[in-house]
Protein backbone atom coordinates (compact mmCIF):
# COMPACT_ATOMS: atom_id res chain seq x y z
CA UNK A 1 0.00 0.00 0.00
CA UNK A 2 1.07 3.67 -0.56
CA UNK A 3 2.37 5.69 2.10
CA UNK A 4 0.47 9.00 1.18
CA UNK A 5 2.15 10.97 4.03
CA UNK A 6 5.25 9.60 3.67
CA UNK A 7 4.88 10.56 -0.10
CA UNK A 8 3.94 14.00 0.80
CA UNK A 9 7.20 14.01 3.18
CA UNK A 10 9.87 13.18 0.50
CA UNK A 11 12.08 15.32 -0.69
CA UNK A 12 9.91 17.45 -4.07
CA UNK A 13 12.76 16.55 -6.74
CA UNK A 14 12.24 17.72 -9.98
CA UNK A 15 9.16 19.73 -11.16
CA UNK A 16 9.35 20.54 -14.92
CA UNK A 17 6.85 17.23 -16.14
CA UNK A 18 4.34 19.26 -13.87
CA UNK A 19 4.01 21.88 -16.93
CA UNK A 20 2.42 25.15 -16.76
CA UNK A 21 0.52 25.08 -14.19
CA UNK A 22 -2.85 27.02 -13.32
CA UNK A 23 -4.05 28.03 -9.79
CA UNK A 24 -7.46 28.34 -9.74
CA UNK A 25 -8.83 31.21 -7.44
CA UNK A 26 -11.15 34.25 -6.64
CA UNK A 27 -14.37 33.50 -8.83
CA UNK A 28 -17.80 33.97 -8.20
CA UNK A 29 -18.88 32.83 -5.18
CA UNK A 30 -19.35 34.38 -1.92
CA UNK A 31 -16.25 33.01 -0.65
CA UNK A 32 -14.01 34.94 -3.43
CA UNK A 33 -12.09 36.84 -0.78
CA UNK A 34 -10.82 33.72 0.93
CA UNK A 35 -10.66 32.22 -2.01
CA UNK A 36 -8.37 34.91 -3.07
CA UNK A 37 -6.35 34.48 -0.05
CA UNK A 38 -5.53 30.76 -0.81
CA UNK A 39 -5.10 30.76 -3.93
CA UNK A 40 -2.47 33.89 -3.02
CA UNK A 41 -0.51 31.51 -0.61
CA UNK A 42 -0.61 28.25 -3.12
CA UNK A 43 0.63 30.51 -5.56
CA UNK A 44 3.57 31.63 -3.84
CA UNK A 45 4.49 27.87 -2.79
CA UNK A 46 4.49 26.40 -5.61
CA UNK A 47 6.17 28.90 -7.34
CA UNK A 48 8.93 28.79 -4.41
CA UNK A 49 9.52 25.53 -5.63
CA UNK A 50 10.35 26.13 -9.26
CA UNK A 51 6.72 24.98 -10.76
CA UNK A 52 5.37 27.40 -13.81
CA UNK A 53 2.50 28.16 -12.06
CA UNK A 54 0.20 31.50 -12.77
CA UNK A 55 -3.06 33.12 -10.73
CA UNK A 56 -6.19 32.23 -12.70
CA UNK A 57 -9.37 34.05 -11.59
CA UNK A 58 -12.40 32.60 -13.51
CA UNK A 59 -14.67 35.66 -12.54
CA UNK A 60 -12.19 37.44 -14.80
CA UNK A 61 -11.17 35.18 -17.49
CA UNK A 62 -12.54 32.35 -19.81
CA UNK A 63 -12.22 28.86 -18.50
CA UNK A 64 -11.60 27.51 -22.21
CA UNK A 65 -8.08 30.01 -22.33
CA UNK A 66 -6.31 27.10 -20.11
CA UNK A 67 -6.56 25.17 -23.10
CA UNK A 68 -5.73 28.27 -25.49
CA UNK A 69 -2.93 28.93 -22.97
CA UNK A 70 -1.49 25.73 -22.51
CA UNK A 71 -2.02 25.02 -19.09
CA UNK A 72 -1.39 20.67 -18.27
CA UNK A 73 -2.87 21.12 -15.19
CA UNK A 74 -4.90 22.97 -12.33
CA UNK A 75 -5.17 23.95 -8.65
CA UNK A 76 -8.07 24.21 -7.51
CA UNK A 77 -7.86 26.77 -4.63
CA UNK A 78 -11.85 27.92 -5.33
CA UNK A 79 -14.45 27.98 -2.80
CA UNK A 80 -17.76 27.74 -2.58
CA UNK A 81 -20.15 27.59 -5.67
CA UNK A 82 -18.94 27.36 -9.59
CA UNK A 83 -15.55 25.95 -7.74
CA UNK A 84 -16.49 23.36 -5.09
CA UNK A 85 -19.56 22.14 -6.46
CA UNK A 86 -18.50 20.02 -9.47
CA UNK A 87 -18.95 22.67 -11.91
CA UNK A 88 -15.16 23.90 -12.54
CA UNK A 89 -14.50 19.92 -12.38
CA UNK A 90 -16.80 19.63 -15.10
CA UNK A 91 -15.03 22.17 -17.31
CA UNK A 92 -11.80 20.65 -16.36
CA UNK A 93 -13.32 17.44 -17.37
CA UNK A 94 -14.61 18.34 -20.97
CA UNK A 95 -11.07 20.01 -21.63
CA UNK A 96 -9.08 17.52 -20.54
CA UNK A 97 -7.11 19.44 -17.78
CA UNK A 98 -6.09 17.06 -14.67
CA UNK A 99 -6.87 19.33 -11.50
CA UNK A 100 -6.89 18.64 -7.43
CA UNK A 101 -9.05 17.23 -5.51
CA UNK A 102 -12.35 15.24 -5.88
CA UNK A 103 -14.21 14.55 -9.07
CA UNK A 104 -17.54 16.17 -10.44
CA UNK A 105 -20.20 13.57 -8.58
CA UNK A 106 -18.11 13.82 -5.33
CA UNK A 107 -17.29 17.68 -5.46
CA UNK A 108 -21.89 18.42 -6.42
CA UNK A 109 -22.54 15.58 -3.29
CA UNK A 110 -20.51 17.09 -0.70
CA UNK A 111 -21.41 20.79 -1.64
CA UNK A 112 -24.87 20.05 -0.69
CA UNK A 113 -25.32 19.52 3.02
CA UNK A 114 -28.77 17.92 2.75
CA UNK A 115 -27.61 15.64 -0.03
CA UNK A 116 -24.21 14.57 2.14
CA UNK A 117 -26.54 13.97 5.04
CA UNK A 118 -28.82 11.79 3.09
CA UNK A 119 -25.96 9.45 2.15
CA UNK A 120 -24.54 9.09 5.33
CA UNK A 121 -27.22 8.38 6.85
CA UNK A 122 -28.38 5.60 4.34
CA UNK A 123 -24.65 3.84 4.99
CA UNK A 124 -25.48 4.07 8.65
CA UNK A 125 -22.87 6.92 9.71
CA UNK A 126 -24.08 9.41 12.81
CA UNK A 127 -25.10 12.62 12.25
CA UNK A 128 -27.26 15.16 13.35
CA UNK A 129 -30.85 14.95 12.60
CA UNK A 130 -32.15 17.66 9.93
CA UNK A 131 -35.51 19.22 8.12
CA UNK A 132 -35.07 21.22 5.10
CA UNK A 133 -37.25 24.11 4.88
CA UNK A 134 -38.94 26.61 2.50
CA UNK A 135 -40.15 28.85 4.37
CA UNK A 136 -40.45 30.62 7.91
CA UNK A 137 -43.54 28.61 9.16
CA UNK A 138 -41.23 25.48 8.03
CA UNK A 139 -38.37 26.65 9.99
CA UNK A 140 -40.54 27.03 12.97
CA UNK A 141 -42.32 23.54 13.02
CA UNK A 142 -38.12 22.67 12.52
CA UNK A 143 -37.14 24.14 15.78
CA UNK A 144 -40.69 22.80 17.28
CA UNK A 145 -39.75 19.11 16.50
CA UNK A 146 -35.63 19.36 16.64
CA UNK A 147 -35.60 21.39 20.01
CA UNK A 148 -32.83 23.94 20.79
CA UNK A 149 -30.63 24.97 20.17
CA UNK A 150 -31.07 24.77 16.43
CA UNK A 151 -28.56 25.61 13.16
CA UNK A 152 -30.69 27.21 10.35
CA UNK A 153 -28.05 27.33 7.35
CA UNK A 154 -27.76 27.26 3.68
CA UNK A 155 -27.47 23.72 1.94
CA UNK A 156 -25.12 24.85 -0.40
CA UNK A 157 -22.72 27.00 1.04
CA UNK A 158 -19.55 26.92 3.54
CA UNK A 159 -17.27 29.06 5.74
CA UNK A 160 -21.02 29.54 8.04
CA UNK A 161 -21.96 31.94 5.83
CA UNK A 162 -25.58 32.39 6.39
CA UNK A 163 -25.33 30.44 9.74
CA UNK A 164 -28.14 31.30 12.86
CA UNK A 165 -28.02 29.29 15.91
CA UNK A 166 -31.46 29.99 16.90
CA UNK A 167 -32.29 29.63 20.52
CA UNK A 168 -35.83 30.69 20.77
CA UNK A 169 -38.65 30.86 18.10
CA UNK A 170 -38.78 34.41 17.60
CA UNK A 171 -35.49 33.66 16.13
CA UNK A 172 -36.83 31.36 13.15
CA UNK A 173 -38.23 33.66 10.50
CA UNK A 174 -34.59 36.29 10.75
CA UNK A 175 -32.87 32.53 10.93
CA UNK A 176 -34.65 31.71 7.11
CA UNK A 177 -34.27 35.02 5.64
CA UNK A 178 -30.75 35.32 6.13
CA UNK A 179 -29.76 31.44 5.21
CA UNK A 180 -32.25 31.60 2.14
CA UNK A 181 -30.17 35.05 0.94
CA UNK A 182 -27.68 32.53 0.06
CA UNK A 183 -29.49 29.30 -1.32
CA UNK A 184 -33.10 28.70 -1.57
CA UNK A 185 -32.52 25.37 -0.08
CA UNK A 186 -32.47 25.68 3.78
CA UNK A 187 -31.36 22.97 6.60
CA UNK A 188 -32.26 22.80 10.03
CA UNK A 189 -30.07 20.75 11.91
CA UNK A 190 -30.29 19.82 15.12
CA UNK A 191 -27.82 21.35 17.49
CA UNK A 192 -24.61 19.18 19.28
CA UNK A 193 -23.30 20.87 22.37
CA UNK A 194 -19.68 19.35 23.11
CA UNK A 195 -16.36 19.50 21.31
CA UNK A 196 -15.57 20.98 18.04
CA UNK A 197 -12.92 19.30 15.61
CA UNK A 198 -12.28 18.25 12.29
CA UNK A 199 -10.10 16.16 10.65
CA UNK A 200 -8.46 16.24 7.12
CA UNK A 201 -7.59 13.56 4.51
CA UNK A 202 -5.20 13.29 1.91
CA UNK A 203 -5.32 10.65 -0.64
CA UNK A 204 -8.16 8.26 -2.34
CA UNK A 205 -9.95 5.11 -1.97
CA UNK A 206 -8.09 2.55 0.47
CA UNK A 207 -4.82 4.89 0.37
CA UNK A 208 -6.55 7.69 2.18
CA UNK A 209 -5.18 8.66 5.19
CA UNK A 210 -6.40 10.74 8.10
CA UNK A 211 -4.56 13.66 9.28
CA UNK A 212 -3.99 14.54 12.91
CA UNK A 213 -7.75 15.60 14.19
CA UNK A 214 -8.15 19.66 15.20
CA UNK A 215 -9.66 20.58 18.09
CA UNK A 216 -11.70 24.06 17.86
CA UNK A 217 -12.30 26.15 21.06
CA UNK A 218 -13.67 29.53 19.57
CA UNK A 219 -14.74 32.47 21.79
CA UNK A 220 -17.95 31.84 23.27
CA UNK A 221 -18.29 28.84 20.71
CA UNK A 222 -19.35 31.09 18.22
CA UNK A 223 -16.52 29.81 15.27
CA UNK A 224 -18.04 32.25 12.53
CA UNK A 225 -17.05 33.55 9.43
CA UNK A 226 -14.54 36.20 11.19
CA UNK A 227 -13.33 34.11 14.04
CA UNK A 228 -12.81 31.41 11.18
CA UNK A 229 -10.47 33.88 8.70
CA UNK A 230 -9.86 37.43 10.70
CA UNK A 231 -9.25 37.29 14.24
CA UNK A 232 -7.07 34.99 16.37
CA UNK A 233 -9.16 34.39 19.05
CA UNK A 234 -9.65 31.10 18.09
CA UNK A 235 -7.76 28.05 19.64
CA UNK A 236 -6.92 25.55 17.57
CA UNK A 237 -5.62 22.30 19.37
CA UNK A 238 -3.38 19.91 17.96
CA UNK A 239 -2.84 17.56 19.49
CA UNK A 240 -6.48 17.83 20.14
CA UNK A 241 -5.63 16.34 23.51
CA UNK A 242 -8.66 14.31 23.27
CA UNK A 243 -8.23 10.36 24.27
CA UNK A 244 -6.32 8.31 22.41
CA UNK A 245 -9.50 5.97 21.55
CA UNK A 246 -11.16 8.85 20.84
CA UNK A 247 -9.26 10.47 18.62
CA UNK A 248 -8.55 7.03 16.73
CA UNK A 249 -12.20 6.73 16.18
CA UNK A 250 -13.18 9.80 15.09
CA UNK A 251 -10.04 9.27 12.11
CA UNK A 252 -11.92 5.98 11.45
CA UNK A 253 -15.29 7.95 10.87
CA UNK A 254 -14.08 11.00 8.84
CA UNK A 255 -12.59 8.31 6.55
CA UNK A 256 -15.39 6.37 5.80
CA UNK A 257 -17.59 9.46 4.93
CA UNK A 258 -14.59 10.68 2.82
CA UNK A 259 -14.66 6.90 1.04
CA UNK A 260 -18.47 6.51 1.16
CA UNK A 261 -18.90 10.12 -0.78
CA UNK A 262 -16.03 8.82 -3.58
CA UNK A 263 -13.67 11.71 -2.54
CA UNK A 264 -10.41 11.74 -3.64
CA UNK A 265 -6.69 13.81 -3.38
CA UNK A 266 -8.34 15.85 0.36
CA UNK A 267 -10.70 17.17 2.25
CA UNK A 268 -11.74 18.10 6.03
CA UNK A 269 -14.46 16.89 7.66
CA UNK A 270 -16.15 18.91 10.18
CA UNK A 271 -17.58 16.74 13.70
CA UNK A 272 -19.18 17.87 16.88
CA UNK A 273 -18.35 15.64 19.47
CA UNK A 274 -21.76 14.86 22.23
CA UNK A 275 -20.35 16.50 25.41
CA UNK A 276 -22.61 13.66 27.16
CA UNK A 277 -22.49 10.43 25.07
CA UNK A 278 -18.74 11.14 23.65
CA UNK A 279 -20.59 10.01 19.91
CA UNK A 280 -19.03 11.94 17.42
CA UNK A 281 -21.62 13.49 14.87
CA UNK A 282 -20.38 14.33 10.94
CA UNK A 283 -21.37 17.75 10.33
CA UNK A 284 -20.08 17.91 6.42
CA UNK A 285 -17.07 17.84 4.27
CA UNK A 286 -15.39 20.18 2.29
CA UNK A 287 -13.77 18.95 -0.50
CA UNK A 288 -11.69 22.45 -1.60
CA UNK A 289 -10.26 23.47 1.87
CA UNK A 290 -8.99 26.34 2.95
CA UNK A 291 -5.04 27.45 2.53
CA UNK A 292 -5.09 30.37 4.33
CA UNK A 293 -3.11 31.62 7.30
CA UNK A 294 -6.08 30.25 9.07
CA UNK A 295 -6.58 27.15 7.61
CA UNK A 296 -6.75 23.97 9.47
CA UNK A 297 -5.34 21.64 6.93
CA UNK A 298 -2.01 23.09 6.84
CA UNK A 299 -1.87 23.27 10.18
CA UNK A 300 -2.93 19.59 10.35
CA UNK A 301 -0.23 18.36 7.83
CA UNK A 302 2.43 20.19 9.87
CA UNK A 303 1.98 18.33 12.98
CA UNK A 304 2.15 15.28 10.53
CA UNK A 305 5.64 16.52 9.25
CA UNK A 306 4.08 18.22 6.07
CA UNK A 307 5.24 21.81 5.85
CA UNK A 308 2.82 24.10 3.53
CA UNK A 309 5.15 23.84 0.33
CA UNK A 310 5.14 20.20 0.78
CA UNK A 311 1.31 20.06 0.86
CA UNK A 312 1.07 22.22 -2.30
CA UNK A 313 3.42 20.32 -4.42
CA UNK A 314 1.73 16.68 -3.07
CA UNK A 315 -1.72 17.57 -3.83
CA UNK A 316 -0.09 18.95 -7.17
CA UNK A 317 1.42 16.36 -8.02
CA UNK A 318 -2.28 14.33 -7.37
CA UNK A 319 -4.05 15.74 -9.87
CA UNK A 320 -6.24 13.63 -12.01
CA UNK A 321 -9.53 13.26 -14.01
CA UNK A 322 -12.56 11.05 -13.36
CA UNK A 323 -11.65 9.59 -16.71
CA UNK A 324 -8.88 9.57 -19.21
CA UNK A 325 -9.98 11.74 -22.57
CA UNK A 326 -11.19 9.56 -25.22
CA UNK A 327 -8.88 8.91 -27.73
CA UNK A 328 -10.16 11.05 -31.24
CA UNK A 329 -12.33 8.99 -33.22
CA UNK A 330 -10.90 7.32 -36.20
CA UNK A 331 -13.13 7.64 -39.54
CA UNK A 332 -14.10 4.73 -40.89
CA UNK A 333 -13.30 2.98 -44.01
CA UNK A 334 -16.58 3.90 -45.81
CA UNK A 335 -15.84 7.79 -44.56
CA UNK A 336 -16.17 10.48 -47.50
Amino acid sequence: MRDVLAQMRAPAGPVNDLGKVAVLMGGRSAEREVSLMSGAGVLQALRAQGVDAHAFDPAERDLCELKRDGFARCFVALHGRWGEDGTVQGALELLGIPYTGSGVLASSVAMDKIMTKRIWRAEGLPTPAWRTVQSAADTLAAFAELGTPMIVKPSREGSTLGLTKVTDAAQCAEAYALAARHDPEVLCEQFVAGDEVTCPVLGEDRHAVALPTIRIVAPQGNYDYQHKYFTDDTQYLVPCGLPEGEEAAISALVLKAYRTLGCRGWARADVMIDARTRQPWLLEINTAPGMTGHSLVPMSARAAGISYEALCLGLLRQASLDAAPAAPAQPGPNAH
